[in-house]
């Protein structure tokens, strides 16, 4: 089996997966839940394929996956939690070269809202422009402004004050 040629709408949404793995990784802070995500999202937009209307697919699969993982996080119930002695078979996370300063970023990142964490992913990963960000999400522009901005200064923040080294005086 030839892969789809990349003019064809299946190309350009196998083009997209890449950019479509990690925005779901960060929405929902985990490997497997982003596989799952992503997965409900290019069945689903595989089978709206109808409904795309020829502008910014990128924009439209970016808004699908946006919106069912909202619609997940709604229908989530609370409290199913496994026990510390069903979790003994669960794998490390890989180390980093540095794993204090990934731990910190990654804790700076959780830390978010939601929304903050959207916003700050599609512009500065994904690299899309304010007013895209804005019609992906259906806020307004000065909103998609704002929480990034504040996502900008709690990431700062945190980063800096879990940077302080106390040095006692000579005497």
């Amino acid at each position: 089996m030839r892969p789809p040629a990349p003019e064809t709408f299946e190309g350009q949404i196998l083009a997209l997966l890449p950019s479509l793995r990690r925005y779901s990784r960060s929405l929902t802070r985990s490997d497997s839940d982003g596989e799952d995500l992503l997965q409900d999202c290019v069945e689903k937009v595989l089978a709206r394929r109808a409904q795309w209307r020829g502008l910014n697919l990128r924009g439209w699969v970016l808004t699908i996956m946006t919106n069912l993982y909202r619609n997940q996080r709604r229908t989530i119930v609370r409290g199913n939690l496994v026990d510390i002695d069903g979790a003994m078979d669960v794998a490390a996370p890989e180390t980093s070269a540095d794993p204090l300063e990934r731990s910190r970023l990654e804790d700076a990142l959780n830390g978010l809202s939601e929304d903050h964490r959207a916003v700050l992913m599609l512009v500065v990963i994904e690299g899309y422009t304010y007013q895209e960000v804005a019609d992906m999400l259906d806020i307004p522009l000065g909103t998609v402004m704002s929480r990034l901005s504040r996502a900008r200064q709690q990431l700062a923040e945190h980063m800096k004050s879990d940077n302080v080294i106390t040095l006692r005086r000579p005497k």
